[in-house]
């Protein structure tokens, strides 16, 4: 895609108002987005969305202003980007500070700064007590980056920080709401509602954006669907808690009809500025399409992917040994499960929950960062050895955030918790403050040793319970502190070890977010690896995060945490299409369990290439029993798709079935993946599988839908698409 920044200069407001901006417009990735000055002379969002041209702009310029109502104040109301009641807007504002009881407003523009790719608004209240710096960056998959940062111009006065939020205007045909709630185990629900005249709020007071995060904001036209629709979203790269709106005024926001945004939730006294203090908000970021969600999607896995810190290499097949053997650790036991986890195909052996001192259960033992010699006298070298002979990398699970009231480590230090009143415990667990530096040396000296002793390739770092009421032990919040201290000891663990990879697992699901991914690898989607759940999981997982950073595990035939059974082909097909591994006690695995086991492995490696960098696609027209999606290679010349029937429906046949995202003038050979069966709910397949002769035909026909089988509830059957003959484009 054509990349393009255009910004005009500023200029001296006629007003005499100080400097105003005369219009900015960032062009990148296919989205535009075009600042005007209101009629304040603070630069408004005049537009935000499909790309423009120059011709277009002196037409939206002239029209940026709207009516002057009756029953209102005398002039075009304004929603500038700092958006306060000083300009007329009565919504939520995008700064909410005060000093000495005094609300800091009435923001005018001091200058306006650019690059080759970010424009920078500064702006001062009408105190001068409060600068704001409003940076927008527009990258090439036309996602848009902004932050806002305060400083405190006042030599004597303290300025308290209420809120800081990234607002950004919508039209009136956005019309619907989509996001997301769960629980544990049943993370990344999605629920929609009419966006209607109010504030439509979701908050996370967990320390942790939690299982029920919004995760993901999207407001669209009527209807919109993964495959159709246009849509706009926005997403907070954030750990701590936080809050997103979407909110509609009867008024409007100047000539738009709605607003999207939010930001950091700031806790009372949680942020206080003492002069020449400063304040510099969570990135939030935004995406708009004009091809449903999945063009959401894909500006979003594009823009992951392009960062420098994204993983580069092929994501290993792992097994991770919870359940396994939980907490019965045995050396000879982990010692045979490895050497039959190399021989079917394993790449990364991850020794869960149950290695250090006092842990024979959850109620003693975390926070105490050594390796229990009544367990391993020996340390864990002998098995991390063994795991490197058998030419695997070894990962080890902590949980660093959190400590047993029975540990060394608690009754040592209850200084160093986070404090609640009544003091809370959660999974027989309390929190470890890391806004305090000697909390933050002390974890850090102690993963240190053990990564370096151990030879750790790979650490899960857990994160099992919600912050509550987290007060330091002066009673101030410390939410946002602890999360910096979190990010600060990530980066220096890092540091240290370069080569070290970090998996961000909160009870499963319950951080999963842009900011802890700054610093980790990947996300553990949920707890539940019952593939029923997991497909749902996993697909709305998917709208934000790209699959190699989406954990995905085969556990055994009966579920956990569900406690449902499901063959082994199903659970096979929904752990593929993420960041795939095992999570099962293979010594007690039968012969035709190993070599199913071993072709899924090897089909794994095959196809990882594409699952890990292809466009993510999401069938619409399925009935509600069955699920359609794949991944699709940029160049769409292959394609592996999902056909999967999580439950019964009245459908007694299944229709053409489209498959989105394929090249329409391409031609594919279709092929059904045997090595993995799916069982059937019918008398025969569709006439074009029983042939000994593939079927290749066009994208376009593929795209009209292709007869597919009907499979029994509990069921995926995957389809390799593969382009074929000289005359495809290229």
């Amino acid at each position: 895609m054509a990349s393009s920044i255009i910004l005009h200069d500023v200029q001296k407001h006629s007003g005499g108002a100080g400097d105003a901006l005369g219009h900015a417009h960032l062009s990148n990735g296919g989205v535009s987005l075009v600042f005007a000055p209101d009629g304040f002379g603070v630069p408004a969002v005049a537009h935000w969305g499909a790309a423009l041209g120059d011709a277009d702009l002196p037409g939206l310029l002239a029209t940026t202003l709207p009516a002057v109502m009756n029953s209102s104040i005398d002039v075009p109301r304004s929603f500038s980007i700092v958006a306060d009641r000083s300009q007329g807007w009565s919504g939520t504002p995008s700064i909410d500070t005060h000093a000495d009881e005094v609300m800091l407003e009435g923001f005018a523009l001091i200058g306006a700064v650019r690059s080759a790719t970010t424009v920078t608004f500064t702006l001062c209240d009408a105190t001068s007590t409060l600068e704001a710096e409003y940076c927008y960056r527009l990258d090439e998959a036309g996602i848009l980056h902004v932050t806002i940062a305060l400083r405190n111009l006042s030599p004597q006065r303290w300025v308290e920080v209420v809120a800081v939020r990234a607002l950004l205007p919508l039209p009136a045909r956005a019309a619907e709401t989509l996001d997301f709630t769960g629980r544990w185990t049943h993370e990344r629900r999605p629920q929609r509602s009419e966006v209607r005249d109010g504030t439509w709020t979701r908050s996370s007071r967990r320390g942790r954006p939690g299982h029920d995060a919004s995760y993901l904001t999207l407001v669209g036209t009527t209807g919109f669907r993964f495959r159709s629709g246009e849509a706009w979203a926005a997403h907070l790269a954030w750990s701590g808690n936080q809050e997103m709106i979407v909110e509609r005024l009867p008024e409007g926001a100047g000539v738009h009809r709605s607003v999207i945004g939010g930001g950091e939730l700031v806790d009372a006294g949680e942020v206080r500025l003492p002069p020449g203090g400063r304040y510099r908000s969570p990135e939030v970021l935004f995406a708009w399409s004009d091809a449903g969600i999945d063009g959401i999607s894909a500006r979003f896995h594009a823009s992951i992917r392009s960062r420098p810190t994204h993983p580069r290499a092929p994501r290993p097949l792992l097994l991770n040994t919870w359940e396994a053997v939980y907490f019965d650790h045995d050396l000879d036991k982990l010692t045979d499960l490895a050497a039959i986890a190399a021989d079917l195909g394993v790449e990364r052996f991850v020794l869960d929950d149950g290695w250090f001192r006092g842990r024979r259960g959850d109620t003693a033992g975390l926070g105490d960062w050594y390796v229990d010699e009544s367990v391993w006298p020996q340390g864990l070298q002998p098995l991390s050895d063994r795991v490197h002979e058998l030419g695997m990398q070894f990962g080890l699970w902590f949980e660093p955030e959190m400590v047993n009231p029975d540990s060394d480590l608690a009754r040592q230090h209850p200084d160093w918790l986070l404090q609640e009143s009544p003091l809370l415990a959660a999974r027989n667990q309390f929190v470890l403050d890391f806004s305090l530096d000697e909390v933050v040396a002390h974890i850090l000296e102690r993963l240190d040793e053990i990564i370096t002793t151990a030879a750790v390739d790979f650490v899960k770092w857990d994160h099992n319970r919600d912050l509550h009421a987290s007060l330091g032990i002066r009673g101030s919040r410390r939410v946002r502190a602890h999360t910096q201290g979190l990010y600060r000891t990530l980066r220096e663990l890092r540091r240290r070890h370069p080569r070290l990879e970090i998996e961000s697992c909160a009870s499963g699901g319950g951080r999963a977010d842009l900011g802890i991914l700054q610093y980790t690898d990947r996300i553990w989607a949920s707890d539940c690896n019952d593939p029923i759940e997991r497909q749902h999981i996993q697909r709305w997982t998917q709208t934000l995060l790209p699959p190699e950073l989406i954990g995905a595990h085969v556990g055994p035939a009966e579920s956990h945490t569900t406690h449902r059974h499901a063959d082994f082909s199903f659970r096979a097909v929904t752990a593929l299409f993420g960041h795939a591994g095992l999570e099962w006690d293979l010594t007690r695995t039968t012969s035709t369990e190993r070599a199913a086991i071993a072709a899924w492995s090897h089909l794994y490696r095959e196809l990882r290439g594409l699952l890990h960098s292809g466009v993510t696609v999401r069938g619409d027209d399925v009935d509600d029993g069955a699920l359609l999606h794949g991944v699709v290679h940029a160049d769409g010349t292959e394609a592996v798709f999902a056909w999967v029937r999580t439950a019964t429906s009245a459908t007694a046949h299944t229709p053409r079935v489209p498959l989105p995202g394929l090249h329409p003038a391409m031609s594919y050979r279709v092929r059904v993946r045997e090595e993995i069966a799916a069982s059937r709910h019918q008398i025969a397949d569709p006439a074009w599988m029983t042939t000994d002769v593939d079927l290749v035909c066009t994208g376009a026909v593929l795209a009209a839908g292709l007869p597919l089988p009907v499979l029994n509830p509990g069921q995926a059957l995957l389809l390799h698409l593969t382009a074929v003959g000289s005359d495809n484009p290229s």
